[in-house]
């Protein structure tokens, strides 16, 4: 079973259906207990970096992610979920991130001929080896919706990064933690097949 962790975050119902398609038995729910024991737990999100950590600090659900990953279970993070496993964002100066993973969210430089936000497709490339990524072809596309990226201070945690104005760390990997700054949920059969691999974790 995989618990979807619910602090109000948008995406979270598209989610749910992914993974569901996939025949996988899945929840939202802000239940320590569900959460805790789950085979696996999400986190996704869109929205704003500084709100979500209010929610997350308001609801407990920060102390139960830590938990979560604590004991081992496969924890997957997309999007602002990605974001708010990391320590800081420029875009909300002065409210920490989870801090589970060590890196900061840094703005997309502006540039003339790109739009911010990023909304769209781009191809990844694979800078180490992954387990999420696992029979999915170097040079896939994914579908992302961000004006934030990750700049992971381990660069050996990166699996998957893409191009967009600078080099964005589109993928992380580290023990149970896997993070996904594009939309899985909303990636075709790419991202059906991360969503596949993810769920084989834990069993």
């Amino acid at each position: 079973m995989t618990a979807i962790i619910d602090y109000d975050a948008g995406n979270i119902r598209s989610v749910e259906k992914a993974f569901r398609f996939l025949g996988e038995e899945a929840y939202v729910t802000r239940d320590r207990s569900q959460i805790l024991e789950a085979d696996r737990v999400v986190l996704p999100g869109v929205g704003a970096f500084g709100d979500a950590m209010g929610k997350l600090c308001g609801l407990g659900l920060d102390e139960i992610i830590w938990e979560t990953v604590d004991k081992g279970t496969p924890f997957l993070g997309i999007c602002l979920g990605l974001q708010l496993l990391f320590e800081r964002s420029e875009e909300s100066g002065g409210v920490a991130g989870l801090g589970i993973l060590k890196g900061e969210i840094l703005r997309i430089p502006e540039k003339t001929e790109l739009k911010i936000p990023h909304i769209g497709w781009n191809s990844l490339s694979y800078p180490n080896k992954s387990r999420l990524m696992e029979g999915i072809p170097e040079n896939s596309y994914a579908y992302f919706v961000h004006s934030y990226y990750l700049q992971a201070a381990d660069t050996e945690i990166v699996v998957a990064t893409t191009e967009y104005g600078v080099q964005i760390h589109a993928c992380v990997e580290k023990d149970n933690i896997y993070a996904c700054q594009f939309h899985p949920e909303k990636s075709s059969e790419t991202g059906l097949a991360i969503l596949k691999n993810f769920i084989r974790f834990g069993k």
